[in-house]
Order: C-alpha cells, then structure tokens, then sequence
C-alpha cells in the first residue's frame, strides 16, 4: 500500500468526524449570511475613508455585523487592534481600574501577556494598582470549589478564560462546558465582567462564549475570524456596558469609536468573515487527518481523532528538541509563502524561551494558514494549526507518512 492508499484509508476511519464539522460550517455560515443579509451590505461598504474616520460605514456595519453573529448588543472591529494580544490588552485595560481584582479561571495567561499584567515601569496593569489571581484548570475541567469560593469573597472585576491551549498540553473548552459555570458565577458576582479570550476558537462550535453568559469576546482577524483574507486587525464583542468602557481605552474617552480611518477598504474583512466558517472547517478536518497520521507514527497528539475539537489547533509531542524542529521545519517547505526559508528557534518579543515557527503564509503571521510554532522547552510539543484548503492539508499527510 502506498502513502496516499494509507492516507485515503485514514480518511475513511474520520468520515463521520469530517460529516460534524461539515455540520457545524453549515449552520455558522448561515449564520454570517443572514447577518449580512440583515445589515443590508452592499459594495459601498468595502470603501475605505481618511483622516479622522467619521461616519465609517464599512467600519461601523462590519461591527454590527459581528455582534450579530457573536449574539452580543456591540462589537468593536478595528484594523488597529494588530494583534491578538493587543486586543485582549485593550479589553482589560478597558474594564479594570485601581484596586480591582482579575480573576483567570484557567490559570496563567499566554506568554505574550505577562508584561500587560507585571511588567516593570511601563504601565502594566499591576503598576496602576490591579490585582491578579490565577486558579488552573483541574485536569480539563474547572475547579468549581476553588473559583466559587475565591469570587463569593472577592468579587472580582474580571473573571478571564482562555479557550484555546497556549503553550499548554491541555485540550481547549467547549462552549457548553462554559455554560454552568458562568452562571454560577454570575450568581455570586453579578457585576463581574466574563472576558474570554477566543483566539483558535471561533466557529469550531455552533455557538460563541458570548451566547451562553460571556460578557465580552475577543480575538484576532489574522485567525479564524479572518477567513485567511484579512489583513490585520482584531475584534471586541460583548454587552453595551462592557464596549462602552473598552472603546474609551481604544482610543480615548472623548472619542470613543467615532474616530479610525482605513484607506485600503474593508472588503477583506468582509470577504474573510464570510468565507471563515468554510476555512475554519478546512482546518479542522486537517487537524483531524494529521494528528491521526502522527498518532499511528507513534506519537501523542492532543487532542485524539476520537476526541472533539473545540480550537483549531493540533498538538504533536516529541520526544526531542531535534524531532520537533525538523516537524516544523517541514510545514515551512510545504507552504505556498518562503517555503525555501528554514525556521530556527530564536527569541521571539513576549515569550520566555525560544521560540520556532513555520508560517509561509500570505498573511505574515495568520495561523488560520498553515502554520506551526513552539517553545523550546521540554516536553516539546509542536502546535500545528490552520490550513486554508484541505488540500493542501492532504498533502503534508502523505508527506508525513513518508518521513515517519
């Protein structure tokens, strides 16, 4: 039998995964086209504007848009949010003040956070007189005990999540798993914001943290919300009360969201959301196809074919520094974007060790595309994601097969 023989009767076995996620892309497209169809886009939407921005139609109408599409009463969408990191910042700088405390129920934020919460004489949230409390998840699951009893006697501000892993080998949380534990929360703190940070995570599911209690989401246009298409930019969607206060820090509090032109156009971002729950859907059926190819090669992936997704990502444990190097560097020589350029761990701003990627995509960056990176640190786990087309996905499978 020969590697794509191998690769087609893998494919078979993942069938009845593939017919779910083909399910779930169905209904979150419905979803983004009703949205669209309410708003009422047409092409003058796409045009972009100068100076200070006033009156931004496709600004203003792709917000509106996502908050449809999120379930939430506002959403702020902005080219100048660049990154992931800077739009969760944003939102915390947005709701918390002095002496208030945050609360992150699935232990340490990502790495390229600390300095946001800690660092030293650079206006970290620490130094203005916040406060920070991480309890870990236990195993997968919440520690209920531990979170009810700290917010009953703190009632904090924030209560943070991160759905998707970071550099972490636990698996990402479902909406449904969020569901019962923001309501309890919710019963004891009643003023607590819910932030999640839902980078990896949208559209993998039929619902958003948003729909079952999460006060705010946020994420970057360079992932899943992007479609592969946007070039930049990130998104804030949640209650009225908690944008409100976000769009003050965005800009200022005497401007709001009133300000913030984009002369290049906004029919990417348009485009890219229409077409992410098809990408998203690429994505995952690759994820599922690699990580079984992997498994039968003999090692750990996280999660397993027979376990649901609920982020984009795929991890891939090795046993050494050397194995994990060369996986990456593979994914870099299948891509259509520098495919002749060899990653090597390097010390990358924000992170804590070294740090190696592969990402020859067309957006620089986007791990919607196909795309991996890791610390160097052990044990080391390569965290594959993305993929536009499954295509491609199906060839670095075969690739695999012949390597290992």
């Amino acid at each position: 039998m020969n590697e794509l023989e191998e690769i087609e009767k893998i494919e078979e076995s993942l069938m009845p995964t593939f017919k779910e996620i083909e399910r779930v892309a169905l209904f979150n497209q419905k979803k983004v086209l009703e949205a669209f169809q309410e708003i009422g886009v047409t092409t003058s939407h796409f045009v972009g504007t100068t100076g200070y921005g006033y009156t931004d139609k496709g600004r203003d109408d792709f917000a509106r848009i996502m908050a449809k599409v999120f379930g939430t009463e506002d959403a702020i969408c902005s080219p100048h949010l660049t990154c992931g990191t800077h739009t969760i910042a944003t939102a915390l700088y947005g709701l918390l003040r002095p002496g208030d405390t945050m609360l992150s129920i699935t232990g340490e934020l990502y790495d390229t956070l600390h300095d946001t919460l800690f660092g030293q004489d650079n206006g970290s949230l620490e130094s203005l007189g916040v406060r920070f409390e991480f309890i870990d998840l236990k195993g997968d699951e919440f520690d209920e005990r531990q979170i009810l009893d700290f917010v009953r006697k703190n009632q904090p501000r924030v209560v943070f999540v991160q759905k998707s892993r970071g550099y972490s080998s636990r698996k990402a949380l479902s909406v449904d798993k969020m569901k019962p534990i923001f309501e309890k929360i919710k019963a004891l703190s009643p003023n607590s914001f819910i932030l999640i940070d839902n980078c990896y995570g949208e559209f993998v599911e039929t619902k958003e943290p948003t729909q079952v209690g999460a006060d705010v989401c946020v994420g970057s246009f360079i992932k899943n919300v992007g479609g592969s298409l946007a070039p930049t930019g990130g998104y804030i969607v949640g209650t009225k009360e908690a944008i409100s206060k976000i769009e003050n820090r965005f800009t200022c509090p005497s401007l709001g969201r009133e300000t913030g032109s984009y002369e290049a156009g906004y029919r990417l971002f348009y485009q890219g959301l229409f077409l992410a729950p098809h990408i998203v859907s690429q994505a995952l059926k690759g994820g599922y196809l690699i990580g079984e190819v992997m498994k039968r090669k003999g090692f750990k992936v996280i999660p397993e074919a027979d376990e649901k997704c609920f982020d984009i990502i795929r991890s891939v444990v090795f046993d050494t520094e050397d194995q994990l190097v060369d996986f990456v560097r593979l994914i870099q020589k299948l891509s259509p974007v520098d495919s002749s350029f060899v990653p090597t761990p390097y010390p990358m701003a924000g992170y804590t060790t070294n740090v190696i990627m592969a990402a020859g995509t067309f957006v620089e960056g986007a791990s919607l595309e196909l795309s991996c990176d890791s610390p160097i640190k052990k044990p080391y786990i390569a965290y594959f994601q993305g993929g536009i087309t499954y295509e491609q996905l199906k060839i670095l499978a075969i690739e695999l097969m012949k390597k290992y």
